[in-house]
């Protein structure tokens, strides 16, 4: 099969399995216990993989916490980050977002702006009455340009006197967008606003220094670049005086510095550090490679009538290309469903699944949003794979 949904998910790196194999048989002590040599093993493995997560990043190693991925990361820091500012801090309430965020984003945003009641039906209560609940925080969303580029001129006509957080998605998921998080860090800078950014999509990619980009909160996950899935990380700024101010995700034990207990998944830690190694070992190369594809499937793409891509090219990462399939008889869910047994792809964002896409339609795309393909790559991919898929993609339209 022709693998182009990377980022839905990537296939795990040879590497990576081998280095996590040993924390799945011989070495599955507890971090957590002391002195026996199978829970120093342990703990020595949880501390290297921190330091290389934190390395990928730009971060120190204490700033670096353990989750079970990004959508946990960004729900700790949004919700943790507004409970402490509210209730312990300046009494700020206030969190600005835009409409092309990741769901993990939008879906807290909403749930802490009242409008969500669940992820399937926001605004509907048990009962089924549709209302908005004052759970104390407020929310506000900016949009995009034609290239999914987040307004920094909305953003600053959003913020308020009680504006805490401001919370914008590095690369986006399903255009791969970059946006302009230096700009965003100035504003938060002048305001006395954080800055808390979704940088699963972009880590690996190309180089991140959350430091330069003025970053304080950051989410990520292992399954985007290689590792394995249930594990992800919290960037959360640390200065002088120790690691920012955060209501806690899970109370217990002291693990991840008393801000999420539980017993460490060691060998998916140590696959997320092993796929943090390989990427900033890797990345020029894989860069360039990953690039040359991309280049290749807008060419390919370049020859069929009807087809362009939604975004300008040099306003996204290579590797992330939504295509718009401009033709009468084309239809994306048809066609997945079609080619399915020769080709993985997507219409957009695994995590809205059977949804119209939200992204597209803020690109000012919504008589659209079924004729758009998400073609991501991956190291493994070759230009075999991308003239296969183009071939097919012909002979449909």
């Amino acid at each position: 099969m022709i693998y182009l949904d990377n980022s839905a998910t990537s296939p795990i790196d040879e590497e990576i399995r081998d280095a996590m194999l040993p924390y799945l048989s011989e070495e599955f002590g507890n971090p957590s216990s002391k002195y026996y040599c199978k829970a120093t093993t342990a703990k020595a493995a949880v501390d290297s993989a921190r330091e290389k997560v934190a390395k990928l990043m730009g971060a120190s190693p204490e700033e670096i916490l353990f989750t079970a991925g990004a959508t946990e990361s960004t729900n700790f820091i949004i919700k943790g980050y507004m409970d402490y500012r509210r209730y312990y801090g300046d009494g700020r309430n206030h969190v600005i977002t835009s409409l092309v965020e990741h769901k993990a984003t939008l879906n807290t945003c909403r749930y802490l702006n009242g409008e969500l009641y669940s992820n399937n039906d926001p605004t509907i209560s048990l009962s089924g009455e549709r209302k908005v609940v004052d759970r104390g925080y407020e929310a506000s969303y900016v949009g995009v340009n034609q290239n999914g580029e987040i307004s920094i001129d909305e953003i600053k006509a959003a913020v308020k006197e009680n504006t805490a957080l401001i919370s914008m998605i590095y690369v986006n998921n399903e255009v791969g967008t970059i946006s302009n998080v230096s700009a965003v860090s100035e504003i938060c800078i002048g305001n006395c606003i954080a800055l808390h950014s979704d940088l699963t999509q972009a880590l690996g990619k190309r180089k991140i220094d959350v430091k330069e980009l003025g970053i304080d909160y950051a989410s990520c996950s292992a399954h985007k670049i290689y590792g394995p899935k249930g594990i992800g990380a919290a960037y959360v700024k640390s200065d002088a005086y120790g690691i920012e101010p955060i209501t806690a995700l899970v109370h217990g034990g002291e693990q991840e510095f008393g801000f999420r207990a539980g017993t460490h998944a060691v060998h998916n830690i140590v696959g997320f550090g092993k796929a943090a190694e390989i990427a900033l070992r890797d990345m020029e190369r894989n860069e360039r490679y990953i690039k040359q594809l991309d280049d290749l499937l807008l060419h390919e793409m370049a020859n069929i009538e009807g087809i362009r891509p939604t975004v300008a090219q040099d306003k996204r990462v290579p590797g992330i290309v939504s295509l718009l399939v401009d033709r009468d008889n084309f239809h994306n869910e048809r066609f997945i469903k079609k080619v399915s047994e020769d080709v993985a792809l997507s219409t957009g964002s695994a995590c809205s699944a059977g949804e119209p896409s939200y992204v597209i339609q803020a690109l000012g795309l919504k008589n659209m949003v079924s004729k758009v393909l998400r073609v991501s790559i991956n190291k493994y991919t070759t230009e075999e794979d991308i003239r296969r898929f183009t071939e097919l993609l012909k002979k449909y339209i």
